[in-house]
């Protein structure tokens, strides 16, 4: 029996959908794509995977100035200077110089982990295209010493995106994908009662109903996401706040907005006196 089938956590809200597109790509050994605005639980849920199903989880961050061969290798010229300079170690031996990346890491487990690439879009546009092999082939080269490094277990690959730019179409016919929608109010009612199973149902609701209508202003520059939402609930839970107050004030409102022009159509909001739907 295969026993790396994802039926979800108890700590991440999944839909048929999302866990159709995990298991698919798990089953098909293709790099599984997911694409979704800021917030709404990429990163997790390779997490609530490697958890599921028991895997270690290895998380390659990118970056701007991040570069295909730093998930691979990285040869240490500057280490091995050194070292035959001062007569420190066994210069001849190259291998103690090569250091794996989290790709590298991943190949060489012993056991099958789960390999998230996390936020891909943040590189440049060739980055993508650096890797076509790698995961293709499950296998690199390095050059220094004359080995490859092929994968003991396939790794279960994720990889994010924030639909910053556009992915090569070389690099998205190797990916199986899924978009996760921003959730609506009723699978955000799940994912709340996920992270605060005792929460007083009237302070959800009126944190709800704020923060929907919210995002449907549209002269904000930064809508707030499910992770925001948490963290204000938490923030409302621990002060004790009047649930009365909670679309009128707009408690700890810092903690669901980020841009200081947003914080302040609110304050004029409050000022006013005005409820959200008639502003």
């Amino acid at each position: 029996m295969d026993m790396n089938v994802f039926k979800g956590s108890d700590k991440y809200v999944v839909t048929k959908e999302l866990m159709n597109a995990v298991n698919v790509s798990i089953a098909l050994e293709k790099p599984l794509l997911i694409k979704g605005e800021p917030g709404t639980g990429k990163t997790m849920l390779a997490e609530a995977i490697a958890d599921s199903l028991g895997k270690e989880l290895i998380i390659w961050g990118i970056k701007s100035t991040t570069k295909a061969q730093e998930g691979l290798y990285v040869y240490d010229t500057v280490q091995r200077l050194y070292d035959s300079q001062f007569g420190e170690g066994n210069v001849a031996d190259i291998k103690q110089y090569i250091k794996l990346g989290k790709l590298g890491e991943a190949f060489s487990s012993d056991e099958q982990v789960v390999l998230l690439i996390d936020e891909i879009d943040k590189a440049d546009l060739e980055f993508p295209n650096d890797l076509l092999w790698e995961l293709d082939k499950m296998e690199f080269y390095i050059n220094e010493t004359k080995e490859t490094i092929r994968t003991k277990h396939r790794p279960i690959v994720i990889i994010t995106s924030n639909a910053e730019k556009e992915l090569p179409d070389a690099f998205l016919r190797r990916c199986i994908f899924h978009y996760i929608e921003f959730p609506n109010r009723e699978k955000m009612e799940e994912i709340i009662k996920v992270h605060f199973g005792d929460i007083d149902r009237k302070l959800s609701e009126k944190a709800l109903e704020a923060f929907y209508e919210i995002r449907e202003m549209d002269d904000l520059q930064k809508k707030p996401s499910t992770s925001e939402l948490l963290d204000w609930i938490q923030a409302l839970m621990i002060s004790g706040v009047d649930i009365r107050d909670i679309k009128s004030e707009l408690p700890f409102v810092g903690v669901l907005l980020k841009k200081n022009q947003d914080i302040d159509v609110m304050n004029e909001i409050k000022e006013k006196g005005y409820s959200l739907k008639r502003w």
